[in-house]
């Protein structure tokens, strides 16, 4: 076998829970790109799932410099600084007083549908509760949360928005005030070797966040974020460390010795199908991240930036692939098609299921577009909001075909 064909398995930290066996599920891909490939359990399968209203793209320590503010109710998300605070890579790394200063600003978020429950992580970036999270931490949630520390008060959350292509999303914790914040640094700054501390809600494991530390061990990574069940995200311009993480580590702050948050993690990688955790992690810059969260902020949507509630048709999907190999519950199905969206489950009521939309149809088209995947009709139904219209084109389980106008309803996170 030649080095271009060696396979490795990937997980990402994302969302902890279990997936249907009970554990991670894993697949192999080609080294060469690097994949970091996103559990379906541990990301609460959240790209199916965020499918449900067809929406979605696509299961996470400080010193002085770390200002942690309380008290006024600011609502403008702080300012990148020019420059970082300075620390010197042979500085003895306080992880225990990084915890202690930067713990106050971390919130566990659980995200529920009506058929998973999950949960990652988020950072306070105002006093009044805007949280920095990733986009798969929120993504087919019909209702979420935030409890800060671990052990703290919860929070309802509203989504203002998200980025799928860049896996952000900024959300509001409703009746917040007061609270504790990170303190923001600078990717741009950041060196190979540097000492970071990665912070989080590990395996969604009650009790205060986990906390591992390591060095940053390479820049500028490209990789491709894999799950079974809806394709694949290419996320670029990374920061790789050695830090541990597990799932439910995503959203979370990567800080410096300084205590300044340089990153989110958002995915890491494993030797199998087990839940250890990854020495292998990717955080997306925080210069990215907050780029991304005040074009959020300031409402205006984008090709990839989505402000507010989605519109939905009201299907769960799959990929074809998946389908056929069992895992999407029709055990020896083949679908009708060798490429679409699948749909394996369709929402009562919804907009889909009164135009017969039937689990094992497949998706086929979107205003007259070619869809082959779940993916691509999550980049289609993107631009659509509640009351507009779409033109949906399906093949039926027995080969027919299908189509209808429908008007789309509010329905969960991207």
């Amino acid at each position: 076998m030649s080095d271009d064909h060696l396979s490795t398995d990937w997980i990402e930290e994302g969302t902890a829970g279990e997936s249907p066996t009970g554990r991670l599920d894993w697949q192999s891909y080609p080294a060469p790109s690097a994949p970091a490939g996103r559990s379906p359990g541990q990301r609460r399968r959240r790209r199916a799932l965020a499918l449900l209203g067809v929406v979605a793209a696509g299961g996470a320590g400080s010193l002085a410099t770390l200002a942690m503010t309380g008290g006024s109710s600011s609502t403008a998300l702080p300012a990148v600084p020019a420059t970082s605070a300075s620390v010197s890579g042979s500085t003895p790394l306080n992880v225990g007083a990084l915890a202690a200063r930067v713990a106050p600003a971390v919130v566990d978020i659980t995200a529920n549908s009506a058929s998973q429950r999950g949960a990652g992580t988020g950072m306070i970036l105002t006093t009044s509760g805007l949280v920095l999270t990733n986009n798969h931490v929120v993504a087919g949630a019909t209702q979420l949360s935030a409890q800060i520390d671990g052990t703290g008060p919860s929070y309802p959350l509203r989504v203002l928005g998200v980025d799928p292509t860049a896996d952000v999303a900024l959300v509001q914790m409703q009746g917040a005030t007061g609270l504790k914040t990170v303190t923001l640094g600078r990717s741009a700054g950041v060196g190979v070797g540097d000492q970071v501390v990665a912070i989080g809600n590990a395996l969604n494991l009650s009790g205060p966040p986990t906390v591992t530390n390591g060095i940053v061990s390479a820049l500028g990574r490209s990789i491709t974020a894999t799950d079974p069940y809806s394709g694949s995200e290419q996320l670029s311009g990374l920061i790789q460390t050695d830090a541990p993480i597990n799932p439910g580590n995503s959203g979370g702050p990567l800080v410096d010795a300084a205590g300044q948050v340089i990153g989110m993690n958002t995915a890491g990688a494993s030797g199998g199908p087990t839940q250890s955790a990854s020495n292998i992690a990717f955080a997306i810059p925080i210069d990215t991240a907050m780029a991304v969260a005040r074009q959020i902020e300031s409402g205006h949507a984008s090709s990839t930036v989505l402000i507010g509630q989605p519109g939905i048709m009201g299907v769960e999907v799959s990929t074809v692939a998946t389908v056929e190999s069992g895992a999407g519950g029709f055990g020896s199905y083949t679908p009708p098609v060798s490429s679409g969206a699948v749909v394996v489950g369709v929402q009562p009521g919804a907009p889909a299921a009164g135009a017969g939309l039937s689990p094992g149809d497949v998706i086929v088209s979107i205003d007259g577009r070619s869809v082959s995947s779940p993916n691509s009709l999550a980049a289609l139904m993107g631009t659509h909001g509640p009351g507009s219209s779409v033109a949906v084109g399906w093949v039926t389980s027995s080969g027919q075909n299908g189509s209808a106008s429908l008007t789309l309803v509010a329905g969960p996170v991207r």
